[in-house]
């Protein structure tokens, strides 16, 4: 009987506990949104054809594709080179 009961006890506290972490969280939707996304599109064979929305190359006529972002390669070769230089000095 005293089992059941300290058993029932720490069910119900560890709902309780649960659905108030649920609870304390903010939507998603009521956060800003600190990142937005430009998405550029590129023919796969025309890579100086770049439009901000899908559709066709004028050039060949194949269907853009979403460009994929590039910053980070460059940031790494900067920070490689800026590495390169600070070991030079």
């Amino acid at each position: 009987m005293k089992k059941t009961l300290i058993y029932s006890i720490i069910l119900v506290a560890g709902l309780a506990f649960a659905a108030a972490s649920v609870y304390a969280q903010e939507p998603e939707a009521d956060k800003p949104a600190t990142e937005k996304k430009e998405v550029k599109y590129t023919c796969s064979m025309h890579p100086e054809v770049v439009q901000s929305e899908p559709g066709k190359c004028p050039k060949c006529g194949m269907d853009l594709v979403e460009k994929k972002c590039e910053k980070k390669k460059e940031e790494k070769k900067h920070d490689k080179e800026d590495c390169k230089k600070k070991k030079e000095e």
